[in-house]
């Protein structure tokens, strides 16, 4: 196969722009990349995007187009080196508000297309970043690391077939596997927000009760649609009361503190200058970092485990599948619902469920009342909210034990659903992480679409 290098296979290329905080004459509004947004744009997430004022003739030099690629630049990690890439597809195009433009940390690569497919050049470079070939080009004297981008780009070089059907070919069995990782995720992304739009209706707008107050007689109104089975919305209906008490709530509701209602623990991290305390593959113990980059609410893994050792300095010691853990610091708020017995950190709140309060209306409690968790947080360093300031938060709870049941059984299968949708989430990325060194070595061929029958 032919051999090229990067810098042979471009047509423009330029480093990014971090631009001004605020308005100013001159400058237009921008969606900036940075890396550590390199993963959800992949998949079309561009919700952490922040928004910078870019000078006016930089963002009609700089603004991102279709077929673009990203490669991180600056930053990194010792077990994240720079380098990473990302490709702006149509996918991404389309889910972009403003002109899109890459951080000052990053480079945008604009492919030549009579030379490369951009797709394959993408997984070509993911190829080589994941292999371990561009850590060479990392280096960290001092401060923030860097990626040798010149050096890497005119004397790095690599192989690939010369045609570009058969690039473009290869491109579509690794990008097939990403279209449906993310077609799961945005499946995932509704079944919570139907959950949670229920849990909100139900529990925080009381929405039952004041369609009920307001004069609606039929059932499935009063259940706002939920349920077209009329029997069905009838029974639900009749869990809730028909008027307010003189305190605001539901006639028989009570403000009612969460300690109250499940056990909240904490956990610890124990010394890391023990090699005893840890064993890898052993126990999972999680931190808020494996939590940050997750698509998902659902956690099946963590990057670090510990031993039985390890394990007995922990109070709270594992917690069972099905706990909902909530990150208490750096930052507050990232959520997740164990799919393994889990220890964790100092820096999370571990939620409990029960027999009368599941996952799925633990998980639901913690975003609707996230205002509250984060208003009842203090600390001089950064802001932290401890067990004892978390227990006391209060919410409005019905007095009959069939409304929750009812909640956990609508609520329930959605997250189920979601869970079995990661599963295979994380299936798929495996298969393509086995695929992908593989097909960009030749070692798998892509076979043509075969026409007709046998």
């Amino acid at each position: 196969m032919p051999v090229h290098t990067l810098s042979q296979l471009l047509s423009f290329t330029r480093d990014g722009e971090w631009g001004l905080g605020e308005p100013s004459p001159g400058f237009v509004p921008m969606q900036v990349i940075r890396g550590t947004d390199f993963e959800r744009v992949r998949y079309g997430d561009l919700s952490t995007l922040p928004i910078r004022y870019i000078r006016e003739d930089i963002a009609g030099r700089k603004a991102l187009q279709l077929n673009d690629l990203l490669i991180e630049t600056a930053g990194g990690t010792k077990d994240q080196p720079t380098g990473r890439t990302v490709f702006i597809n149509e996918r991404v195009i389309r889910q972009a508000r403003l002109p899109l433009i890459c951080a000052s940390f990053a480079r945008f690569l604009r492919p030549d297309l009579s030379a490369v497919d951009p797709a394959y050049l993408f997984w070509k470079l993911q190829a080589e970043y994941h292999s371990g070939a561009l850590r060479p080009f990392h280096i960290q004297h001092t401060g923030v690391a860097r990626f040798q981008y010149t050096l890497f780009a005119t004397t790095h070089s690599f192989e690939f077939p010369e045609n570009l059907r058969k690039q473009r070919e290869t491109a579509e069995i690794l990008s097939d596997l990403d279209d449906q990782i993310e077609l799961n995720r945005r499946i995932n992304e509704t079944l919570e927000g139907m959950a949670l739009a229920i849990f909100q209706d139900w529990f925080v707008d009381f929405g039952p009760v004041r369609r009920a107050q307001a004069g609606t007689t039929d059932p499935t109104a009063v259940m706002a649609g939920l349920t077209p089975d009329r029997q069905r919305a009838a029974g639900l209906a009749a869990l809730f009361p028909m008027s307010f008490g003189s305190d605001g709530l539901p006639v028989g509701w009570l403000e009612t503190e969460i300690g109250d209602l499940i056990k909240a623990v904490g956990g610890t991290t124990p010394s890391t200058r023990d090699d005893s305390l840890w064993s890898p593959g052993l126990h999972h113990w999680a931190t808020p970092k494996d939590l940050s980059g997750m698509n998902d609410l659902a956690l099946f893994d963590t990057s670090r485990q510990i031993s039985d050792a390890g394990l007995a300095k922990i109070t709270s010691g594992l917690l069972p599948v099905g706990a909902v853990l909530l990150s208490s610091r750096a930052p507050i708020g990232y959520l997740a619902i164990a799919q393994v017995p889990v220890a964790i950190n100092q820096g999370f709140i571990g939620l409990l469920p029960n027999k009368e309060f599941g996952s799925a209306y633990l998980y639901c409690w913690c975003k609707a009342n996230m205002n509250k968790i984060t208003a009842n947080a203090n600390g001089s360093t950064f802001q932290e909210i401890s067990k004892k300031n978390f227990r006391p938060i209060t919410s409005a709870v019905p007095s009959s034990a069939k409304l929750i049941s009812a909640f956990g059984e609508i609520a329930e299968p959605l997250f189920a659903r979601i869970v079995s949708a990661a599963q295979e989430n994380r299936t798929l990325a495996e298969t393509r992480a086995y695929l992908l060194p593989r097909l960009m070595s030749g070692e798998v061929q892509v076979s043509p679409p075969q026409v007709g029958g046998a």
